[in-house]
């Protein structure tokens, strides 16, 4: 079978997994739709506003609209991240921490004009990130869970929205700060003075631009509404903390800009104050605890606003609730789409004073009636809103307008300017029924807006369902699919395009919306029909071929006993980890969970040998064994059994040290978060950070070391090529420039400006210069992957063995030196050569028993460099973790592939289950030992700034970097899963340790890798299961949290713990998925380049 074939095959099955889950996708995380109505002073939502023009709907104000305005301007201060108790005075606090009692200013002005100031708790709609918070607070809706995506790709606005009512209704609005404003209200403001907001590393730059422009734009006339958004105080969380130094003096600068903008206020401006979101007391948000959806909002205005309160307990509003509020006090519309809620902020005018509610109620009324109509053309547009929710809600709304119309003209009839104690009662009565209303209907939209499509959702399952089927039976029957995968690949691909195409005519012709994803549906159902049709078509034909698949289908499933413990035990094991999904306690400690399992995959795998014998002598007891191989074999097995306990030991260390990097999550209380995740710019002991910072460049060097060392025990450092160089030299330097980056990134900021500038630039250079050495290692070892060293010499190949200049300790392994015999090479190019020269010329090949692992090492290598600098230094000691356990797994894996199949040769050339499945959940635990939880709030977007200081023109390259930082693990372990197959092949010469006994029983040298060039066509059917067997491991995960989401889609944890570990989950497999292809294209690619040095060195010998 050709190896183009193995990766198309792989291809195919990656795109039928990636057709089911964005048919899931489209069902399960559905968009709100959007209203692309306006409102606008003609149209208001009551035939006329009270006391206005009934032609017009406008107010006596004619710069009003629906209501008469409070005020003429507005300045609206965003300080990103500002928490409640940020904002929360407490005088009795004598010991604050650093984020406590700093805005002093709020406290003086709440306490000296109670009538003037309110301190309100700002709840914040889930999910907390920006451009959600942005959008709720400008168009009074509510966010849809995919919105979260977005949150770094900001499109414009469509909906109507507050900037777009101001703008419509000729005021100026001034923008400065945050330049996500830009993205989402493109063309819409008078003057603005943008700054780039994704270095979350930059404290200063945002905040310092604002405060250039502030006072004097304050001071001026040339703005109506004046938005400002600062971006420190969130910065400081995501790069410090709360409770780090830097976030007071974050908070002093705040404090301090408060007091001079209230001193500018002139008596018709109103003041604004809020936090978009809080923070974690790591400094994240994006997800819905305490302390991220409580944020503060402080509003002030020159003259009385508010009635003094008996209490001092602050009010809570909810965030969407202060656009029909600003909309009514700025005398413009409110916008079409908004559910929010009027505040408390309308109190009459002095001569009404004794009547707090009549204001009160005409801003609900005209709030209420906007509401209805968005509800009726909403339920008119989507049907996504339950027909007996809106006929409840059309029952509040007719019962609260007939109520407020029957007062009004009652008030109107009687003429009475302050109405008595008994329309005071009806009007608090009224009060009650207007907001009842309004919090009833945005209850329910929030609860519709979690719409799904269960169809969609249900096909996306089958289609998945079908694929891990389809991978299960490929990797059984893989030896068959050599002869059959005519019928098995290329007739389903043929099949599901002709029914793509048919679909996609059929719905031009019949002038239906052409979906993509529909027509990746019927794709891949006409292939998975194909495929299985020519499958199981194939167990019912006589011929010799089907008689194959039988023979071989019924080796790979009906199995005898022990076969078949071996076979379920693994999968027994993973369908326990896929089970464990449906509970939320298990997906909250999945670190915990995939460790243990792990363990016992490779417990129960030694076990296993010990349990078949595999680790006695018992079998060398045989009269036919002579009495030396005999006692040599038992030392050997002996020998082999502790070298086994002793990687054991060594891997369940690796486990157990590397939960010391765990992540915490919210709902885990008790839990503290490791230490090592927190860079070293945040020690403030400086004895601590150089500890730590030697600790990390040991861990970086001795992971370097083990490298190098690894290449040159097995010979693979002695060539000359340029890759070798690069291994020598290259990766060195790439460990200097690392060390002198983290060198960098530990400098204290409280430093000298000139030291900061050049920090500031050394940060940018040196990654870039990494960036650049690790790209050209990758195209080195593209362009030429051998690292084999060849030595034409005279000498026999017992004197050139022994020649070998290391330790004599290692001298009787020999892994170094791969004696080719020559005749091999004759036998496999068809060249002869006569009697005389085959006793005069021997060659030797230095590391071509290696040649593939080698590759793939320095890919591994570069890889693991890379994503050491997107973390922060401390992981490094994780990341050697990680090598020191994945190296310690192989050996075991070897070990037991060459316990296990010492007779049988083609044993080599399959990957069980155990090692498949125990690799991936090594890649899910070390997601976890990377400090990274499937949470928003737990993403490391400091990834993004690695050399990139000033930030990015597009949004691709900071996707990608955080992307790699993130998934980490996966892309390691993806890259690295063609071990599982090449290992055994390694540590095949470790079986004969004595040489005495190779002569006398007359085998021939080993061959460790060259076996797979003996055998190409087991080599493509091994590379095929291995690719098969692991799409099924990560697509039955992935089929497992899909089912947890779509079966718990009503759960009252599914939009903070199973939707969230859902999309975490297809991002792992879509990442492992495009590396692993990548991986065995480079496998074939490295093949290649073998094939190459054969045939040269056979030329080059020949002439």
């Amino acid at each position: 079978m050709p190896r183009i074939v193995t990766v198309l095959t792989l291809c195919w099955t990656c795109l039928l997994f990636y057709a089911g889950l964005g048919l899931f996708l489209s069902g399960f995380l559905l968009v709100r739709v959007e209203l692309r109505h306006r409102s606008s002073c003609r149209e208001a939502p009551i035939p006329a506003a009270r006391g206005g023009h009934p032609e017009t709907g406008l107010s006596r104000d004619l710069h009003s609209c629906w209501m008469s305005r409070r005020f003429s301007r507005a300045v609206l201060l965003v300080i990103d991240a500002l928490r409640f108790d940020f904002a929360k005075y407490n005088p009795e606090n004598r010991n604050p921490k650093p984020y406590q009692n700093k805005l002093d200013v709020i406290h003086h002005t709440l306490v000296s004009k109670p009538e003037h100031a309110r301190l309100f708790q700002f709840r914040a709609d889930p999910p907390t990130t920006t451009m959600q918070r942005i959008k709720g607070m400008t168009t009074g809706t509510l966010p849809t869970f995919i919105d979260v995506g977005s949150n770094f790709a900001s499109s414009a606005i469509q909906e109507d929205n507050l900037i777009l009512q101001f703008v419509q209704n000729e005021k100026k609005v001034v923008f400065m700060g945050d330049d996500t404003w830009q993205g989402l209200f493109p063309n819409k403001f008078f003057k603005s003075f943008p700054f780039p907001s994704f270095n979350v590393k930059d404290l200063h730059t945002v905040d310092d631009g604002i405060l250039q422009h502030i006072y004097t734009t304050v001071a001026g006339n040339e703005w109506d509404v004046l938005i400002a958004h600062f971006l420190g105080v969130d910065h400081c969380g995501h790069k410090y903390g709360p409770h780090h130094s830097a976030m007071a003096e974050k908070l002093s600068q705040m404090n301090k800009m408060l007091r001079s903008v209230i001193g500018q206020l002139q008596n018709d401006t109103l003041l604004v104050v809020l936090g978009d979101h809080g923070m974690t007391n790591t400094g994240d948000h994006g997800g819905d605890s305490e302390g991220e959806v409580n944020a503060a909002l402080f509003i002030y205005s020159t003259h009385p606003l508010f009635e003094i309160k008996s209490t001092e307990d602050p009010d809570i509003v909810s965030q969407i609730d202060l656009v029909p509020t600003l909309a009514l006090l700025l005398g413009v519309p409110i916008p079409y789409s908004n559910i929010g809620m009027v505040m408390d902020m309308f109190i009459s005018e002095p001569k009404l004073e004794n009547n707090q509610y009549l204001e009160q109620a005409k801003a609900l009324h005209i709030n209420v009636m906007q509401v209805n109509r968005f509800l009726e053309s909403y339920s008119y547009a989507a049907s996504d809103l339950p027909v007996t929710k809106l006929k409840y809600l059309k029952e509040l709304f007719s019962a609260a307008v007939a109520e407020y119309n029957d007062l009004i003209t009652n008030v109107q009839i009687s003429g009475k300017v302050v109405p008595d104690r008994d329309f005071h009662s009806r009007f608090q009565k009224l009060l009650i029924s207007q907001r009842r209303y309004l919090r009833e209907t945005k209850e329910v939209c929030r609860e519709s807006w979690a719409r799904f499509n269960p169809i969609h959702m249900l096909c996306g399952i089958l289609l998945l369902a079908a694929t891990c089927i389809q991978c299960f039976l490929v990797s059984e029957t893989a030896t068959t699919f050599e002869s059959l995968y005519t019928q098995l690949l290329l007739y389903p691909v043929v099949w599901g395009l002709i029914a793509g195409l048919t679909v996609y005519i059929w719905m031009l012709i019949a002038d239906i919306l052409v979906e993509p994803l529909i027509i990746c549906f019927w794709i891949a159902v006409a292939s998975h029909v194909s495929f299985h049709w020519n499958f199981w078509r194939a167990r019912l034909d006589n011929d010799r071929i089907v008689n194959k698949l039988i023979q071989s289908s019924s080796a790979g499933i009906q199995q005898n006993w022990k076969s078949c413990v071996k076979f379920l035990v693994p999968l027994g094991i993973l369908l326990l980890r896929c089970l464990a999904m449906f509970s939320n306690s298990f997906v909250v400690t999945e670190g915990q969970v995939v460790s243990f399992l792990l363990k016992s995959i490779v417990i129960v795998t030694i076990l296993n040998l010990k349990w078949n014998g595999k680790l006695t002598s018992y079998y060398l007891t045989a009269p036919f064994v002579p009495e030396m191989q005999k006692n040599s074999g038992s030392v050997s097995y002996r020998r082999e059994s502790f070298y086994l306990i002793g990687l054991l030991m060594a891997f369940l260390l690796c486990i157990l040290l590397s939960s010391n990097f765990y992540n915490c999550r919210e709902e885990l209380t008790d839990c503290e978060p490791s230490t090592f995740l927190k860079p070293l710019s945040r020690l403030n002991n400086s004895q601590q950070r150089n500890f730590h910072y030697i600790l990390s460049v040991s861990s970086l060097a001795a992971l370097v070391y083990l490298i190098r060392k690894w290449f040159l025990h097995y010979g693979n450092l002695n060539s000359s090529h340029f890759v070798v160089f690069f291994v020598r030299l290259g990766f060195p330097f790439i460990v200097f420039c690392l060390c002198c980056y983290w060198a960098v990134n530990a400098v204290p900021e409280e430093t000298s400006i000139k030291l900061q500038e050049l920090t500031k630039k050394i940060a940018a250079v040196v990654p870039g210069i990494v960036f650049v050495l690790v790209m050209t290692g990758f195209l080195i070892v593209l362009w030429n992957p051998i690292t084999v060293f060849v030595k034409d010499s005279r000498q026999s190949d017992e004197t050139l063995a022994r020649s070998y200049k290391g330790s004599p300790e290692m001298e009787d392994d020999s892994l170094y030196v791969v004696p080719l015999i020559y005749r091999k090479m004759q036998r496999s190019m068809n060249i002869h050569f006569n009697d005389n020269q085959m006793k005069t010329r021997t060659v030797a090949a230095y590391g071509l028993g290696t040649v593939y692992s080698a590759a793939f090492l320095v890919v591994l290598a570069l890889l693991t460099l890379l994503l050491i600098m997107l973390h922060n230094e401390r992981m490094s000691l994780a990341f050697l973790l990680l090598f020191l356990e994945g190296f310690s797994f192989l050996e075991i894996h070897g070990t037991a592939r060459n316990l296990s199949l010492r007779s049988d040769n083609i044993g080599y050339f399959s990957v069980p289950w155990y090692a498949v499945t125990a690799w991936a959940f090594a890649a899910t635990q070390f997601f976890y030992a990377t400090g990274h939880q499937p949470t928003f709030p737990a993403i490391q977007w400091n990834a993004a700034f690695v050399g990139f200081i000033e930030g990015h023109s597009t949004n691709i390259l900071p996707a990608l970097l955080v992307g790699m930082n993130t998934f980490a693990s996966h892309i390691l372990f993806a890259v690295g899963s063609p071990l599982l197959l090449l290992w055994p092949f390694v540590r095949e010469m470790k079986n004969s340790k004595n040489k005495n006994i190779k002569k006398e029983s007359g085998d021939e040298d080993p061959m460790m890798e060259m076996r797979l060039r003996e055998n190409p066509q087991m080599f493509s059917v091994a590379m095929l299961q291995l690719g098969m067997r692991y799409l099924f491991v990560y697509g039955v995960q992935l089929l497992a949290s899909v089912c947890a989401a779509a079966v718990l889609r009503r759960h009252l944890m599914v939009w903070k713990i199973f939707a969230p570990k859902f999309l975490f989950e297809a991002l792992g497999f879509v990442v492992t998925s495009i590396y692993l292809l990548i991986t065995f294209c480079f496998m074939i690619r490295v093949d290649v380049g073998v094939n190459k040095w054969f045939k040269e060195l056979l030329l080059q010998k020949s002439r």
